[in-house]
């Protein structure tokens, strides 16, 4: 994803509850019913002429259902998921939200030749403190900000990153559980530009106590092999499965997420916002990471093969 759209999608709620009953705001399907998370999988635009795909098709997957469904929306309507969602916020706000105030919601042309996955958590406002501990380490790029008073002792780190003011406290790296509005646990790496090492294999891969297959942009020259040189490995995948005829490269694919090896015992599924390449050692950023069976299964089976290390 784009990084606008992509921190905008992983911090959704958390900013969306400001000024606003806690009710009112939360992740939404496509019927606009109100749901504890979803994850969609963005698909690439096909390159051969014959297709008609627009770049704009995706995958979607709820709280309510248990395995991958085609969307008959289109990504950029308001109709779709992240349309549905974020309208809540247009609808709330007089000045609005990203990506531009007066034109509403929309996905950037920018996003569209490539696939791209996002997730939405809905939390409570006691799990906001720790979220806000996890941005000071990500260190996101602000695009827009409005924290009233009333949170500014509770959330003094968000408050920071708003004023664009720079911390020397900030740890390399720092992990830690949430909770969803519905009682789901979910894992947040997060890691700052001085932890100069690549997530999955020297952090994530370990801390789970899993072999990972991840997913990432494999851009020529600029890719990290897998990894098996620690006691967990990390193999990148090279290729996924839509459906029987249809699949795509990793290099078509600017997603950024990771599943524990099929047959090992922790089945774990990651959506996060940096590649395996030598250049991410140097970004800030993180994952969010679940044990849900039908999120694993759902990823697992797009997997069409990996690379084995050498």
């Amino acid at each position: 994803m784009t990084a606008r759209l992509q921190r905008t999608t992983l911090a959704l709620l958390f900013l969306g509850l400001f000024g606003v009953p806690e009710a009112t705001i939360s992740c939404r399907s496509e019927e606009g019913e109100a749901v504890d998370w979803f994850t969609f999988y963005k698909l690439p635009k096909r390159q051969d002429k014959e297709s008609r795909k627009t770049g704009l098709e995706y995958l979607y997957l709820d709280s309510t259902t248990r395995s991958w469904r085609r969307s008959k929306q289109l990504i950029n309507t308001t109709k779709s998921v992240l349309g549905r969602t974020l309208e809540q916020l247009y609808e709330a706000y007089a000045s609005k939200f990203p990506p531009i105030p007066e034109e509403g919601y929309d996905y950037p042309p920018t996003g569209r030749r490539n696939g791209q996955t996002g997730i939405c958590v809905t939390f409570k406002y006691n799990q906001y403190e720790a979220i806000d501990s996890q941005l000071l380490v990500c260190n996101p790029k602000i695009y827009s900000c409005s924290i009233p008073s009333t949170f500014h002792q509770e959330l003094v780190h968000m408050r920071k990153l708003c004023a664009s003011s720079n911390s020397s406290e900030i740890p390399s790296r720092h992990l830690i559980t949430l909770q969803s509005a519905q009682g789901q646990n979910f894992f947040h790496f997060a890691k700052s530009d001085s932890f100069l090492d690549d997530i999955f294999a020297a952090w994530m891969a370990q801390r789970l106590k899993t072999h990972l297959l991840a997913e990432t942009w494999q851009r020529k020259r600029q890719e990290l092999p897998s990894n098996c040189s620690l006691p967990y490995h990390v193999y990148n995948v090279k290729a996924i499965k839509i459906s029987e005829h249809s699949y795509f490269s990793s290099y078509q694919d600017h997603a950024k997420w990771c599943i524990s090896q099929k047959g090992t015992k922790n089945r774990w599924t990651c959506i996060g916002d940096l590649n395996r390449s030598p250049y991410q050692a140097f970004r800030s950023g993180g994952f969010i990471c679940t044990q849900n069976q039908h999120i694993y299964q759902a990823f697992q089976r797009l997997v069409l093969y990996y690379e084995n290390c050498n």
